[in-house]
């Protein structure tokens, strides 16, 4: 799967020039114009990165890094700033930031930069695993009690997002935000559809269901085998 990033940038014109190019470098971008909307966005999905604006219309970029930090956060974040000491650069790296990319900057450094940042977080094995289902994000492969399913690129997504929040409720427009761009909304059935097929594909031979459906809300992955 491409990577997903947040974009935290309040200057609509550089904002969506960056996301229109990291767009055509294959990456997925969610953008964010202030400190609330990022908590939300960081709040709702997972990220393989962050391209962090310092200063922000509500408050200091410094200060949403310094709590994801405090929060565990580990996703890499690379932050832009307009300030270029010795100082700014010292602060920011002390927040927690894993690069720092002063205004103006070349589109191509900043592309090399965050390859770099991505290299150097991505885990040896990337493998997520609940009860005795098992995805392989690097590889794109799933398992159940060590059999192989086959799964679409969407099915996958959905199960991927899914098991990357075990045992919590999830609606359907987070969902739908997660596995499409926020300009291409999918049809009104598409989930259901997709958590169909995946249900029949995980639960074939009398296997236990794992998604389950909370009725007015989404759905859920979860063991409810005593």
């Amino acid at each position: 799967m491409d990577p997903h990033l947040l974009l935290v940038e309040d200057e609509p014109g550089l904002a969506r020039n960056l996301q229109l190019g990291l767009r055509e470098e294959g990456y997925r971008v969610d953008v964010a114009s202030t400190l609330a909307e990022a908590r939300a966005h960081a709040d709702n999905r997972h990220y393989d990165g962050v391209i962090l604006d310092r200063m922000l219309p509500d408050g200091s970029g410094l200060e949403l890094l310094r709590a994801w930090r405090r929060d565990a956060a580990s996703m890499p974040v690379l932050m832009l700033t307009a300030r270029d000491t010795v100082a700014d650069t010292v602060d920011g790296l002390d927040a927690g930031a894993d690069d720092y990319l002063t205004k103006p900057f070349a589109f191509e450094e900043l592309l090399a930069r965050l390859r770099a940042l991505l290299r150097r977080h991505k885990p040896p094995v990337d493998i997520l695993r609940y009860q005795d289902l098992e995805l392989d994000r690097t590889r794109r492969r799933v398992a159940r009690a060590g059999e192989p399913i086959e799964l679409t690129a969407k099915e996958l997504m959905l199960l991927e997002y899914l098991m990357l929040h075990p045992e919590t409720p999830l609606s359907r427009a987070r969902i739908t935000e997660h596995a499409w761009e926020a300009d291409q909304a999918g049809q009104s059935n598409v989930i259901e559809v997709l958590v169909s097929r995946i249900r029949r594909k995980l639960e074939e031979g009398g296997r236990p269901r794992l998604v389950h459906t909370i009725k007015g809300l989404g759905y859920i992955l979860r063991n409810e085998q005593p």
